[in-house]
């Protein structure tokens, strides 16, 4: 009972000195909590299914972030790898009788091979070329579906794969729990000593080199970690979905991924998430007004590019925070002085 009331202190004391300092900080826990209160809210399949698909595409819009926004790697054919994990995750489910728990982290293998496929040629391309290059490969991947049928499904796909869960709210909470995991995860890789190198390479990969850094080793490293995450999105889409079709390779969902990090915010891996849990459910709940439907979205994600060009996200948090100047160390936008340092903010 004493080490329990041991480790609740300690957890309370960190909440207090390390959440509650930033309203950032504490928006992120809040948001954690309202995505696995939710179901306890509502039991509309429709909207936990429109959330569940949300969690999974802001695991892949996450991925993309970690790879073209800290790397600079510009990779506009980022469906390869969530087609990838698909297609590898609804085969060894159809055809070897491998459960979900088994296929995904299988797909998410199949997606880091794929990364390292893409990786080599382009490690000498940058910019237009590079982005070109990405873009090939999952339109190659998509003729391959198409010539295979007997094995592919062809165009109809492959349908018929176990469900992920044997209920909704299993559903949601699987992919939910897996989502708020992968974050953090890529948040915590971003925030390592690896994260910055990736952030270096972006800003002068000819510097990093000189100083004695094995650059392609990183850049290979970057297109993995984001195959592989990308990869598990694919896996559980697949399974949520039972179907696994070329739909999940197509050019507009490389776009798609795009839209979402730049609306919330590269470099930041929070940013295309939020992002996702904005424009996705906006795009379901617009059904309804089936004609301006596309219209409307382009309209707000026009405006958040020509008002907010960092992004959503960073444009909220520089409103509420502020930096440091000698310690760099974020602090509530009131503050006159640095919560460590004590210098002067204004």
């Amino acid at each position: 009972m004493d080490l329990f009331l041991f480790y609740l202190r300690k957890l309370f004391t960190i909440i207090k000195k390390e959440v509650f300092v930033l309203p950032s900080r504490i928006v992120v826990v809040l948001f954690f909590i309202l995505l696995l209160l939710l179901p306890v809210f509502t039991k509309d399949l429709y909207l936990l299914r429109i959330f569940t698909l949300t969690s999974i595409f802001a695991i892949l819009a996450a991925s993309w972030d970690l790879l073209s926004g800290f790397t600079g790697q510009m990779n506009f054919g980022h469906a390869l790898f969530f087609g990838v994990g698909a297609y590898s995750a609804a085969l060894l489910n159809k055809y070897a009788g491998i459960p979900p728990w088994g296929t995904i982290p299988l797909g998410a293998l199949g997606a880091v091979l794929s990364g390292l496929i893409i990786g080599i040629p382009c490690l000498r391309l940058r910019g237009t070329y590079l982005a070109l290059t990405t873009l090939a490969f999952p339109i190659i991947l998509m003729g391959i579906v198409f010539a295979l049928p007997d094995l592919t499904g062809g165009e109809l796909g492959i349908s018929g794969i176990a469900r992920l869960a044997g209920s909704r709210v299993t559903d949601y909470y699987i992919t939910v729990v897996v989502m708020l995991g992968l974050c953090t995860i890529m948040w915590k890789i971003t925030d390592s000593n690896t994260g910055i190198i990736f952030h270096a390479i972006r800003e002068d990969e000819l510097a990093v080199r000189a100083s004695g850094i094995n650059t392609t080793r990183y850049k290979l490293l970057a297109f993995c970690l984001s195959g592989f995450f990308a990869g598990i999105s694919g896996g559980l889409y697949a399974h949520f979905m039972r179907i696994a079709g070329p739909s999940t390779l197509e050019v507009s969902m490389s776009f798609q991924v795009v839209i979402w990090a730049i609306f919330g915010g590269i470099v930041t891996i929070y940013g295309p998430v939020g992002a996702v849990f904005i424009l996705f459910p906006l795009l379901e709940f617009l059904r309804f007004w089936q004609e301006l439907r596309m219209l409307m979205f382009a309209v707000v994600v026009l405006l958040i590019l020509l008002y907010m060009p960092d992004g959503l996200f960073r444009w909220l948090r520089d409103k509420i925070e502020k930096e440091c100047p000698r310690c760099k160390i974020r602090n509530v936008a009131m503050r006159h002085t640095c919560r460590v340092c004590t210098a002067q903010l204004d």
